[in-house]
């Protein structure tokens, strides 16, 4: 078996080999390896896992960052678990890759996606996060990715002094937001300035946005 240390490692020699030493953005892909012949069946997997890491330079706009994006809620919902556990990221993204399309096709930056009750559940390759009356709200991590970044958020909105709650919200709730983001490796957080068509607080960055922005960014200095 591949420990966590030399997946680490890994990462840490093809960064090496590029020259990469900040600013990196890296994807890692894990599957079941090579197949005798193209069938489900782990049976046919021959050898070990492919491993495979993506570095790229990147860096979120900071003009996104500031100005922020808008979303539109998605007709896709994210899946119940015993159909496809949505906190599993796997490469069967069939859904939220329709509901990336549908924002597209849109003029949108990113689709808002419900969860079968249709409560918000998360973005389409984002998770989601609202501030009303100073509270820090996030949706459960019962219908979306347990990201690392959306846990940064919240535990940095704690060590300032916000209350943080994590329950089920409605669209309603969201359309009347002091402000909303959305967070990722990438991105770190990136303010929501529009849901539907309707303005989210003043149409701008808002200041807990821009303070846990601040907070996110001294923390991965550090790291």
């Amino acid at each position: 078996d591949t420990s966590m240390e030399e997946v680490r490692e890994m990462v840490e020699a093809t960064t090496t080999a590029n020259g990469m030493v900040g600013g990196v953005h890296i994807r890692l892909i894990v599957s079941r390896g090579l197949k005798l012949t193209p069938y489900q069946s782990p049976a046919a997997t021959v050898g070990w896992p492919t491993i495979v890491v993506i570095p790229e330079h990147k860096a979120a706009s900071p003009e996104v960052k500031e100005k922020g994006i808008k979303l539109i809620t998605s007709a896709f919902r994210r899946a119940r678990p015993d159909t496809q556990d949505p906190a599993i990221n796997c490469l069967s993204k069939n859904t939220c890759i329709s509901a990336c399309i549908h924002a597209v096709n849109s003029g949108y930056h990113e689709c808002l996606m419900l969860d079968p009750q249709g409560f918000v559940a998360t973005c389409n390759s984002t998770n989601f996060i609202m501030v009303k009356a100073g509270v820090v709200l996030s949706p459960t991590t019962d219908y979306q990715l347990h990201g690392i970044t959306r846990q940064n958020m919240l535990d940095l909105a704690r060590e300032a002094g916000y209350e943080v709650r994590e329950r089920n919200f409605t669209l309603i709730e969201v359309y009347d937001a002091d402000e909303c983001f959305v967070t990722g490796t990438f991105a770190g957080a990136i303010p929501v300035v529009a849901v539907d068509g309707r303005v989210i607080g003043e149409g701008r960055r808002g200041e807990v946005t821009r303070e846990l922005q601040q907070r996110y960014g001294e923390l991965c200095d550090k790291q």
